[in-house]
């Protein structure tokens, strides 16, 4: 289990993460969701030991450094491939340097996203380079998982499937932790959501829960966030003048 206790991140005097605290326990698929600058990044990059902050991070009890962090993964429209390297020296190196790595799994989704083995990844688009980023996490053989926005570039259909896809290969130990505005998409998708605003935590529940109480994702994270219906219709008026 990942345990994340009073974490706080500022950036030049800012507060980028405040107090925030989770439990990540394994097996779960987790969204996580906030507003662009909520600090979703932030968090998964703390996580991940990218970041100083101040505060707890652990997993099973141990501080994340280099003789654990191989069960983590991690999958950004950033990008943390090689681009001068291709496919197959991607599946070599990483082959070589985790020892649960699983090719079969690497060759099963690079069919299936149908992505050229030998071509160098400074050469594929940027769906192809987004879609390579999320095989490299998937199969490198980590016990966490954490996507950023990792879908961006992709169509509806590609999407769709992965999703598919994920939760027919997915072992019970794999947890995924999956930021994305892509709320609707994968509502039936994740079992957990988790809603982060300025910076902290305000809200925290299973799909299970809310399905329960007669709610739905969206209307959760409305509530939660105290959206405004009439915010357009405010901002038409004031624009066009029609409250004159």
């Amino acid at each position: 289990m990942i345990e994340i206790k009073n974490i706080n991140k500022s950036y030049t005097g800012k507060r980028a993460l405040k107090d925030v605290s989770l439990r990540l326990p394994q097996g779960e698929i987790i969204g996580l969701f906030g507003e662009n600058g909520a600090g979703k990044t932030t968090l998964m990059k703390c996580i991940l030991g990218f970041l100083p902050y101040s505060g707890e991070i652990t997993l099973d009890g141990s501080p994340i450094t280099r003789k654990n962090i191989a069960r983590l993964s991690f999958a950004t429209s950033e990008h943390s491939f090689f681009p001068n390297l291709a496919p197959k020296g991607h599946k070599e190196f990483y082959a070589e340097h985790f020892p649960r790595f699983s090719e079969k799994r690497f060759k099963g989704l690079m069919d299936f996203f149908e992505l050229p083995m030998n071509k160098t990844l400074r050469n594929f688009s940027t769906g192809q380079k987004n879609q390579f980023e999320v095989i490299l996490s998937l199969c490198q053989g980590a016990d966490y998982i954490l996507m950023d926005e990792p879908f961006a570039g992709n169509d509806v259909f590609n999407r769709e499937d992965f999703y598919k896809v994920l939760l027919g290969i997915l072992e019970p130990r794999e947890t995924v932790m999956l930021s994305t505005h892509l709320i609707e998409e994968v509502s039936g998708f994740i079992g957990r959501a988790v809603l982060i605003r300025q910076g902290k935590i305000i809200g925290d529940v299973s799909m299970m829960e809310l399905e329960e109480s007669g709610h739905n994702l969206m209307s959760f994270i409305k509530d939660t966030y105290h959206y405004r219906a009439d915010r357009v219709s405010r901002a038409l008026d004031e624009l066009t003048g029609r409250d004159e």
